[in-house]
């Protein structure tokens, strides 16, 4: 919502972005307070791969070369994606909580969708090709995953595990490499820690 700083807007747009704003970071801070119920080894998701594409396309199809213009484009785009590391974390695990939280998100976006489609209508001049890149990427991952979530059937599910699966074995190759190490050793450890603590006797932990 970078339009808060340069354009003027009516009441209930300012006052829906703030509460957009609140409530998000209000999520991050519940993210924070509940961690230890947070399960990595689901969480497979390389940003990387969703923030360097997005930034490129940002770069070569912003329609003006100002900061706010560019960062703005970025945001259209990287919306399209942005719930993808929740969706493999759905298609790992059919958690039921984390299904409900997705899909209020989505249906939230879809809401975005059906404002273009009428803005259209009613003003046929009207043209916003990185919004319509974004959503339409959005909407489609979201239709998708409302099929798998109810009925099984996945169109994308497939193909988004088994990219996910090579970029995190990509991954880990060059961290092997480069650091000595790599994120499924140091997950792997952790979760033989959290094993250990959860076994209930008192033997002394062996190292790992």
């Amino acid at each position: 919502y970078l339009d808060l700083f340069d354009h003027s807007q009516t009441a209930y747009l300012v006052f829906f972005k703030l509460t957009y704003i609140a409530t998000s970071i209000i999520v991050l801070v519940l993210f924070n307070i509940y961690d230890k119920s947070y399960e990595r080894r689901h969480d497979t998701c390389n940003l990387a791969v969703i923030i360097i594409p997005c930034a490129t396309a940002a770069l070569l199809l912003t329609s003006e070369y100002s900061m706010l213009e560019t960062l703005w484009t970025f945001s259209e785009f990287i919306e399209g994606f942005a719930m993808v590391p929740q969706y493999i974390f759905c298609y790992r695990e059919r958690s039921g909580s984390a299904s409900l939280y997705v899909i209020s998100l989505g249906g939230y976006r879809v809401f975005y969708g059906l404002n273009w489609i009428y803005k259209k209508i009613q003003m046929p001049h009207y043209s916003d090709i990185q919004s319509w890149i974004g959503g339409i990427i959005e909407i489609m991952f979201f239709v998708d995953f409302l099929n798998y979530r109810f009925t099984g059937n996945s169109m994308l599910r497939t193909m988004v595990l088994s990219v996910d699966t090579k970029i995190n074995e990509i991954s880990d190759k060059v961290e092997m490499k480069v650091l000595g190490t790599s994120s499924a050793t140091r997950m792997e450890t952790a979760g033989g820690e959290i094993r250990r603590r959860t076994r209930g006797d008192d033997r002394p932990m062996e190292d790992v």
